[in-house]
């Protein structure tokens, strides 16, 4: 069987090459004289790039080309941050080096160039030839259409596309400068007018270069004729308001690469393909540049099809129906995600800092899930950062949700244990010295790591700011706000950091990928109110000691638990709750229970795995010698730090 690729950007090259390694015959034809540089670089998601990575077939990622950015950072055009956050994997590299990388991987001379599609031949309604403007013709079975958001195969099968107005334009450039990508390290960095419709972004591609870009609402100012000259005015008139760092951009930049973009989009096909004939990457689907979607897309669309078509090899209809189903809901949502932050972009007026959306899409959805289960028990659960029996009972909750995760919910409160050391008194605990001689007994006696010496050098006045700061994180994302607490609890008490201080809680935020701007602001805003409500709800329901659970069932059953207890004792209550409730029978193997939890203590490691401590840490030794965990020793224990590599595999219908 032929397959005739009909464009030879990201997609059809990708394309080509898959179908290549699958022994099928393979026509790839693009318009161009010769690969265009056109696009100068962008942002490609983590399965792109792991994409890439299998069709390279690299050992490692320091072989693919481009730099590694991990983390947003978004200011105002005064320089007042807006959002600061850690972004899932991505790599900003330039189109000419992921091009030059696939070629590559093809034949010399594999590449039809100056093919530009006019039309296909039919024989019985169904395509079996395309012939080309320059006369030349290619015949085949299956025909792929791989070119670009103005795509003339897209246009053969379905006429001609309703493209939404050019409403926001986009400038883009290349700059050579070592000193500044250093500067820049591996952050997406982006500058937001207040007042109007005018961003800047700036991303290093490798160590000595970086692509800049700006989009702006043309109504604002424009030019007709696209010169050198022209665009470099425009760009400058454009960002006059903005900081440093914008002017000195321009100031660097001949404006030799730069190019203005015409951005738009059209709404989602109701099909993929046609008879024989399939579309990938922006011939499928466009969306507007905000969610640095399309190479991303490309990658994953040639992935997908390539692998349905192995799937059902004698019946091509139906791995383009299901390539449809695995890929329109994600990329529709692309487009409406598009649209909502290109609404935003047009009203800055109305626009909320707090809900200003990162502009780049998730995760892919293309593996199956399973459907959540309805909860059949929820507790509410009262706790504090600075609680060491909240502490020594992690190793429980995290064996709780392993097991009945799928049957229970947690909603957690935080019940203000230490408002200020004037006038405090509780079991006998009235000054900072006595909780450092409190921690060490009750942490070394349940086994839990614990440093002291927080209390006797740089002690807590009070633990309410860090539990305003988890009703902050709560307001962002109420799992990640799990992961925050536990981070500043690893904070004050294995690392001896004051987590009453701004400057602790915003890397715990961006640690655990909340966004540290919006979390800081919100803990002078709107958590303070949060956490009030939690006060009064513990004092409603006589919460006198920390930790409380109070566990309740869809009958109205409830029950308490307060205080240490074993990990039998939440059993037995679930039980009570729910006589039929079964454990899951989870997989223990270190890497799975550190893909699970990033950290573990020594305690939390054996309860999981139902083994010794002498036996864990007989393991856990091991994968400290093979680099697969890190060490945390604190004097009464330790804690572990995954080191695995995050790998995934794609399961397909």
């Amino acid at each position: 069987m032929k397959t005739v690729i009909i464009g030879g950007g990201i997609a059809g090259l990708a394309m080509a090459i898959y179908l290549r390694k699958q022994g099928m015959e393979v026509s790839l034809n693009e318009r161009s004289v010769e690969q265009s540089n056109r696009g100068n670089a962008f942002l490609m998601h983590a399965e792109g790039v792991s994409i890439l990575k299998e069709l390279s077939q690299c050992v490692d990622l320091s072989h693919i080309p481009g730099k590694f950015i991990d983390r947003f950072s978004l200011k105002s055009e005064y320089g007042h941050e807006i959002k600061y956050q850690k972004l899932d994997p991505w790599q900003c590299m330039k189109r000419s080096d992921i091009i030059k990388e696939l070629n590559d991987l093809l034949p010399e001379g594999f590449v039809n160039y100056n093919r530009e599609f006019s039309h296909f031949i039919y024989r019985e309604g169904k395509p079996v030839a395309a012939v080309f403007k320059n006369g030349e013709m290619e015949t085949g079975d299956i025909f792929i259409g791989a070119d670009g958001g103005n795509s003339k195969v897209r246009e053969a099968l379905f006429g001609e596309t309703t493209f939404t107005k050019t409403e926001v334009k986009e400038v883009l450039g290349l700059l050579k400068n070592k000193e500044l990508c250093e500067r820049l390290g591996s952050t997406f960095t982006k500058f937001q007018h207040e007042t109007k419709s005018i961003n800047f972004g700036i991303i290093p591609t490798s160590d000595e270069e970086l692509v800049w870009y700006i989009q702006y609402n043309p109504e604002i100012l424009d030019i007709e004729e696209e010169s050198k000259e022209n665009i470099e005015h425009l760009c400058k008139e454009l960002l006059k308001d903005f900081p440093e760092l914008v002017q000195e951009v321009m100031l660097l930049d001949n404006f030799e690469n730069t190019y203005i973009w015409h951005t738009k989009d059209f709404d989602l096909l109701p099909s993929f393909h046609r008879n024989n004939v399939v579309l990938i990457g922006d011939a499928a689907h466009l969306a507007l540049p905000f969610t640095s979607a399309g190479t991303t897309n490309a990658m994953v669309d040639a992935h997908t099809l390539c692998t349905l078509l192995a799937s059902y090899p004698d019946d091509h209809k139906k791995a383009f129906e299901r390539y449809y189903e695995l890929r329109a809901e994600n990329v529709g949502k692309q487009i409406q995600l598009g649209r909502n932050i290109k609404r935003d972009f047009l009203n800055p007026l109305l626009r909320d800092e707090d809900e200003t959306v990162i502009p780049l899409i998730t995760k892919q959805e293309r593996a199956i899930k399973k459907p959540l289960k309805r909860k059949e028990i929820n507790i509410i659960y009262f706790t504090d950062p600075i609680c060491s029996t909240c502490w020594i009972i992690q190793p429980q909750l995290r064996k709780l949700q392993m097991e009945f995760g799928d049957d229970v919910n947690i909603e957690y409160k935080m019940g203000g244990l230490l408002p200020s050391w004037e006038n405090f008194n509780r079991n006998g605990i009235t000054q900072p010295s006595e909780v450092a001689a409190h921690w060490e007994a009750v942490c070394s006696f349940y086994e839990m790591p614990v440093n002291k010496q927080i209390w006797l050098e740089d002690p807590l006045p009070s633990s309410y700011p860090p539990s305003i700061a988890f009703k902050a994180a709560q307001l962002q994302d109420t799992g990640k706000a799990v992961l925050f607490l536990r981070r500043i609890r690893e904070m004050v008490f294995l690392e001896k950091k004051n987590i009453i201080k701004k400057d602790h809680l915003y890397t715990a935020a961006y640690d655990v990928g909340l966004d540290a701007a919006r979390l800081i602001r919100d803990l002078e805003g709107r958590a303070q109110n949060l956490f009030r409500l939690d006060l009064m709800k513990a004092e409603e329901l006589h919460v006198k000691v920390l930790p409380t659970l109070f566990f309740s069932n869809k009958q109205g059953v409830e029950l308490t638990l307060n205080g240490y207890q074993p990990y039998e004792n939440f059993v037995d209550i679930l039980k009570q709750l729910k006589p039929d409730i079964e454990k899951v029978d989870y997989n223990k193997s270190p890497e799975v229970l550190f893909d699970q939890f990033q950290t573990l203590t020594t305690r939390e490691f054996s309860l999981l795995r139902d083994e010794s401590e002498f036996e864990s840490l007989y393991i856990l030794n091991e994968l400290l010698v093979m680099n697969q965990v890190k060490q945390y020793q604190s004097p009464t224990g330790d804690m572990w730090i995954s080191n695995f590599n995050q790998t995934e595999e794609l399961i397909y219908a």
